[in-house]
């Protein structure tokens, strides 16, 4: 432990505490005492009360303390403080040794009773293994926000005090996440909230989202959810159809290359599947079938003539969507 205290020596300091401590309590005596002219001046009445006599000349409350406070040459805010914490502790239930500060924190405390008891249950200070009243040992007993939080609880409200500025809070909260640390302590489900509220702007999502689709093993686990799948491969189709959309626009040549593709790709599906069945259904002679699989078959073959009879359609009547039943007879459904 150091022998010093400052630029002086424990003995020196011990001096200079007493010698402090006998001031703070004239400080102490002189504001109640001061708070008392205050009281004389003006004394506490009930909200509507009066003191006027009669044909005298009534000053307003504030008038009054803020003339005493002028010719005193200090604030009127300080006269009201030193009024008010004199009304609340009457001299008999004032005592040494503590400072004008907790009892002006204390005076906050409704009931009478209450507040007078207070006195006789200091807090237990963990510096000087003492029970002494301290203001932040006051302004717990009153749920007021300490100078020097020490509990968890105290300096979170600190944290959120300090942060109520939005400027503040961005920066603060950018901060915060830079340590991993700190942000490992946090449940999963709250982790993923904050993901969720700093993500909601679109341009943030987009660039988060690719991002993390990067890392090879959240990319594989992703895509083991059917929906993410399902959304994935929809906007790659989006993407690709918008693509082909810009290119026609540009080159409108595409479109007719597209229609002479697709042409043939129809012609040559036609043709394929015709000249499967040439070369499958002479292998079948002598062949038999079971029951089964001959409606196998029967359930193919009814397919087929259905998705012709659609081609058909199409090409006569240029209705090329494709209705309910027959997605359904398609997909064997």
């Amino acid at each position: 432990m150091s022998d010093r205290v400052g630029n002086v020596t424990l003995e020196r300091y011990e001096q200079i505490v007493n010698q402090a401590r006998e001031l703070i309590e004239q400080l102490t005596g002189a504001q109640f005492a001061l708070g008392d002219l205050a009281l004389e001046i003006e004394p506490l009445r009930p909200l509507g009360g009066s003191h006027e006599a009669p044909d005298e000349v009534l000053f307003t409350v504030e008038e009054s303390l803020t003339r005493f406070a002028d010719d005193i040459g200090v604030a009127l805010s300080t006269v009201e403080k030193w009024r008010w914490t004199a009304s609340r502790w009457p001299a008999g239930r004032r005592r040494k040794g503590i400072s004008f500060s907790v009892y002006r924190i204390l005076a906050s405390v409704r009931d009478d009773a209450e507040r007078w008891a207070s006195l006789d249950d200091p807090p237990f200070n963990e510096r000087t293994g003492q029970r002494k009243w301290t203001p932040d040992g006051a302004k717990r007993l009153v749920g007021q926000r300490v100078d020097r939080p020490v509990t968890t609880e105290e300096k979170v409200q600190a944290v959120t005090d300090l942060t109520r500025d939005e400027e503040v809070a961005a920066i603060v909260t950018a901060d915060l996440l830079r340590r991993p640390a700190a942000a490992a302590q946090l449940p999963q489900e709250e982790r993923v909230r904050v993901v969720q509220e700093l993500t909601r702007d679109d341009d943030v999502a987009k660039t988060v989202t690719t991002d993390l689709l990067r890392r090879p093993a959240v990319a594989r686990e992703t895509m083991r959810d059917d929906t993410a799948r399902f959304l994935v491969n929809r906007a790659q189709f989006d993407n690709s159809a918008q693509v082909r959309e810009r290119i026609r626009e540009h080159t409108p040549a595409v479109r007719k290359i597209e229609h002479t593709i697709e042409y043939l790709d129809l012609v040559g599906s036609c043709h394929s599947y015709v000249a499967s069945l040439g070369r499958l259904v002479p292998r079948l002679r002598g062949q038999e079938f079971t029951e089964d699989e001959r409606e196998t078959v029967r359930r193919g073959i009814a397919k087929v003539r259905a998705a012709a009879d659609w081609l058909e359609a199409a090409i006569d009547n240029g209705e090329f969507t494709l209705d309910e039943q027959l997605a359904q007879l398609l997909k064997g459904e």
